[in-house]
């Protein structure tokens, strides 16, 4: 893995652009990179690959501090390799060192899993990412659990959190934005370890 200071981390929240889809499930991802930007001081800005994007540093100063590039793809979620693609390409980033921020079904609400690679268990966000660039990416993997009875996985994660889940959600997207800086600081056995639960 290089770790030569100059090269950045792409770090992606995955979610939909738009007010209406602002609180859903599915938008973790946007909310996790909007508290990592609010904690670099950073503003997000449009990017001429469909996406917003703020520059920063992430970690203590020092050798820990890391430069990093935290963007949301502005495509809709099942298109977003196409910006993430072209952020690691303008960014000149290798592919270990671009994480995804998203939503997982599989894990219960509010678990965090921290991997390198993996499939995309039915995931239009990781799908498009995989199919863009293959999958040896970071992923935090924000748990939302399971659709309730026989609600249709698409309206589940395209719904808001209830209001039993907002109250855990600053927590949880929080954890999740420590998560992501353990990661890039010290690397994925050290968050693994801290956050995997």
């Amino acid at each position: 893995m290089s770790d030569d200071a100059a090269t950045p981390w792409l770090v992606v929240g995955l979610g939909n652009p738009g007010g209406e889809y602002a609180g859903n499930r599915h938008n973790i991802g946007f909310m996790v990179a909007d508290l990592l930007a609010e904690r670099i001081g950073g503003k997000f800005k449009a990017h001429k690959a469909r996406a917003q994007v703020v520059e920063g540093r992430i970690g203590a100063p020092g050798p820990a501090n890391r430069r990093v590039v935290l963007a949301k793809p502005m495509s809709f979620m099942n298109l977003s390799g196409g910006p993430v693609t072209a952020l690691r390409d303008f960014y000149k980033v290798p592919l270990e060192r671009i994480v995804a921020i998203h939503d997982e079904l599989d894990i219960d609400y509010p678990t965090l899993r921290l991997k390198l690679g993996g499939g995309d268990n039915g995931h239009n966000g990781l799908k498009s990412m995989t199919k863009s660039m293959g999958p040896e990416y970071h992923r935090v993997r924000c748990g939302i659990g399971r659709p309730p009875g026989r609600m249709q996985v698409a309206d589940f994660v395209l719904k808001d959190f209830s209001s039993t889940e907002r109250k855990e959600l600053d927590w949880f997207v929080d954890r999740a934005a420590d998560s992501v800086e353990c990661l890039i600081a010290e690397g994925l056995e050290r968050a693994q370890s801290t956050y995997n639960s």
